[in-house]
């Protein structure tokens, strides 16, 4: 018998009403900055005149970093495949890493703008530069291809239309930034979009936390208390293996595998890359490397909790429940 969850998702006029105003309000600001960040020089354009803070260039890198994949696919990868799900965290916080601390101060040092300028002049080749625009050119596409779909359907559950309709609105909203304010529009906007987005990102996992724990801080509460045990007790009655268990999906090659393929991808993400060029200084991409991977560790470290938190209070209230039971308690709640 398929279950109908539907009526979870339906909203009281209130809250809608909150939602539409507090989604209004931050579009408005973007827009303002977008209008407000606009330039007239190629500099400004491309790289923002170089001249944003390291601490500000943190934020839009971490920005730029939580993507759909993060902030709308992480905790419930690591929900669904439990302990094997922290791959993907690995492998994308191992990629930043790489990023951080290999490529960008020299790339940045090096005074180019793009890879492809880096690898050309720096191996004396129009071929090697060639090669790395074609990759940088693919790995554009392929990682557009997901963020759009991520778009598309945030808008389309927010504006109640298609998902390509959705996608279409993501679109014309980026080329208003891109075109106004070029770099500098997008790192100012993206700059406030982190904090909007961590704060949507922290509100259901300390509730979660303080519910299920007592205590508000995921990562405390995960630490100092038997969550993790309890959830593997109701695995064991469910008939699953232990939440906390490892290579129970994945092999160790698997893993293995999976993590370096993250690494590598994350590492030559070309919108991240170019971050490093907006700020004045080698030493200032260094710092601003730093200060992204403390706004990155905020959400990175709190996934995790949330996963398991999340897993936990829907396996407790449907653990013993009857289908039908569960099905008109859905109703009723709607």
């Amino acid at each position: 018998m398929a279950l109908s969850f539907a009526p979870l998702f339906a909203a009281s006029d209130y809250t809608t009403m909150f939602t539409a105003l507090f989604v209004g309000v931050t579009f408005i600001v973007y827009l303002a900055i977008g209008w407000y960040s606009r330039v007239a020089e190629s500099k400004g354009f491309y790289v923002a005149g170089q001249g944003v803070p390291a601490v500000a260039n943190g934020a839009a890198t971490a920005a730029d970093w939580m993507s759909a994949a993060s902030f709308m696919g992480m905790a419930g990868l690591i929900s669904s495949y439990g302990s094997d799900g922290s791959v993907f965290l690995m492998g994308w916080t191992g990629g930043y890493v790489l990023l951080a601390l290999l490529l960008a101060p020299y790339l940045r040092k090096f005074g180019k703008y793009t890879v492809p300028d880096f690898v050309g002049e720096r191996y004396y080749s129009e071929t090697a530069r060639i090669v790395a625009a074609v990759c940088a050119i693919f790995v554009s596409l392929t990682y557009v291809a997901g963020q759009m779909r991520g778009v598309g359907i945030v808008f389309s559950r927010f504006l109640q239309v298609e998902v390509w309709q959705g996608v279409v609105v993501g679109m014309v909203i980026v080329a208003f930034f891109a075109v106004l304010g070029g770099m500098k529009g997008i790192t100012w906007t993206q700059v406030v979009q982190y904090f909007v987005l961590i704060f949507a990102f922290l509100i259901p996992a300390f509730a979660l936390s303080s519910q299920l724990t007592g205590n508000p801080i995921p990562q405390v509460g995960l630490l100092t208390s038997d969550i993790a045990e309890e959830l593997n007790v109701v695995h064991e009655r469910l008939g699953f293996s232990d939440y906390t268990q490892p290579f129970s999906s994945f092999s160790r090659l698997n893993v293995l595998c999976y993590t370096f393929a993250l690494m590598a991808g994350t590492a030559g993400l070309p919108h991240v890359i170019v971050r490093f060029y907006t700020v004045n200084s080698v030493r200032a991409a260094r710092f601003s490397a730093g200060w992204a991977l403390l706004f990155i560790a905020i959400l990175y470290t709190t996934a995790p909790a949330l996963a398991m938190f999340a897993r936990y209070n829907m396996l407790a209230n449907l653990d013993g429940a009857n289908v039908d039971a569960v099905e008109i308690t859905v109703t009723e709640d709607g």
